[in-house]
């Protein structure tokens, strides 16, 4: 991994957003069901807000910075799916209202028989 892409995640995770700060309180140090999350990963050219390797999945928080991007956004996860990882996306919103909610749909995602 290049010394740049690096110290990119480092940077987006000292800068995270509230919504960031709020999931990762509830999905580190395997807080949610075991499992194991780690924050703004680098894959391909994209960095991942977070990722649980052993679920292949990629949570994805959405705030405003993503209005009109829809396309971008799209496209991004299509790049990410071809890497074997399945993308799920959260409004910010959502994630500061409700993160237990958000939790339980994060879990029935790891603990569901997808292909």
């Amino acid at each position: 991994m290049p010394m740049d892409a690096i110290a990119n995640a480092r940077r987006l995770r000292q800068s995270q957003t509230m919504a960031e700060k709020a999931l990762w309180k509830l999905v580190r140090n395997r807080r949610l069901g075991g499992f194991r999350f780690l924050r703004q990963v680098p894959i391909d050219r994209y960095f991942a807000d977070f990722v649980c390797e052993a679920g292949r999945l990629i949570i994805e928080l959405d705030g405003a910075v993503h209005e009109g991007r829809e396309d971008y956004d799209e496209r991004r996860t299509e790049a990410l799916e071809l890497f074997g990882y399945l993308v799920v996306r959260f409004p910010n919103d959502r994630v500061l209202a409700d993160p237990g909610g958000v939790g339980d749909d994060i879990l029935a995602v790891l603990r569901s028989d997808r292909v």
